[in-house]
């Protein structure tokens, strides 16, 4: 019996030992230090939005293009708000990439009179360059049509966007998107409309869903201009909520459509599109929101 004892014992305490061996591997008992391994900072995560992209594409409509910034009718791509190289304006292009960069590292696809459904031909274009960033700036001319009745429906003007925002992502899966919300045209109407000269250039055909008739306030020339407003901001509201499904995708927030354009910031040739002023104020409301820490 004394030797059985004696044998328990000594295999309880090789036991014990062994138990208390294992658990010291995985804990740290008492006031011990850890293991300088353990005290090793993770790595921070790649954040997903680069606040610094390295090249910029942009794709859209007149805005973009820079009409009536320079000369009367005609586009002038180097007053873009996006890619343009004028020193008045800063674009977003330069002040991302320095003046040098901007003349190589940045491409304008936009299209004066494009309109949503023709957004996914320019977004394959710009696919092609592999651009770190691509501006989009399109939806004025989906509601500008000959009368509201005309105007682009919402249905498919989320269609079409999401069929860019589809192909982009399949080409170019770590590609940024900074998408800038459609203007208040009724703000434009109501700046322009003090110009005589700017309401005769808009017979010619500019917006006339809401510029058609501008001095003309009746009932009638009221609700069509409200039934254009009130589609510019269903257009908006699908912009916002298809950029926030993707999520290297960042709106603006409205910031282009709450922003006041005053007379500075209009073309003096037709008083709708930006001036050379005003396509500044476009290049620093899209440069704060793509060098944002947070959207």
């Amino acid at each position: 019996m004394r030797k059985r004892s004696r044998r328990t014992r000594g295999v309880l305490a090789v036991v014990a030992a062994a138990v208390l061996g294992v658990a010291g591997c995985d804990a740290v008992g008492g006031d011990s230090a850890a293991p300088s391994e353990s005290a090793k900072p993770s790595p921070k995560p790649t954040p997903l939005w680069d606040r610094s992209p390295g090249s910029v594409a942009a794709v859209g409509d007149s805005i973009t293009r820079g009409f009536d910034a320079c000369d009367v009718l005609s586009d002038c791509p180097e007053a873009s708000w996006a890619t343009g190289a004028s020193p008045e304006v800063d674009s977003l292009a330069v002040r991302l990439l320095g003046r040098s960069g901007a003349a190589r590292r940045s491409w304008n696809y936009a299209v004066t009179g494009a309109r949503m459904a023709d957004l996914p031909g320019q977004m394959a274009q710009a696919v092609r360059r592999e651009p770190q960033l691509v501006t989009v700036m399109v939806g004025a001319n989906d509601a500008c049509r000959s009368t509201p009745s005309a105007m682009t429906p919402v249905s498919a003007f989320r269609a079409d966007f999401e069929d860019s925002l589809r192909s982009l992502r399949k080409a170019l899966p770590k590609a940024q998107v900074f998408v800038a919300s459609v203007p208040n045209l009724k703000r434009l109407w109501s700046e322009g409309r003090t110009s005589p000269m700017g309401k005769q250039v808009w017979k010619l055909g500019i917006c006339p869903s809401m510029l058609g008739d501008a001095d003309a306030l009746d009932p009638a020339a009221t609700l069509r201009r409200e039934t254009v407003q009130k589609r510019v901001e269903d257009y908006n509201k699908v912009l916002k909520e298809v950029c926030a499904e993707d999520e290297r995708c960042r709106y603006d927030g409205g910031a282009v459509y709450d922003y006041r354009f005053g007379t500075a910031q209009l073309s003096r040739w037709d008083y709708f599109h930006p001036s050379v002023n005003g396509q500044a104020r476009l290049a620093e409301i899209a440069y704060r929101t793509v060098t944002a820490k947070k959207p």
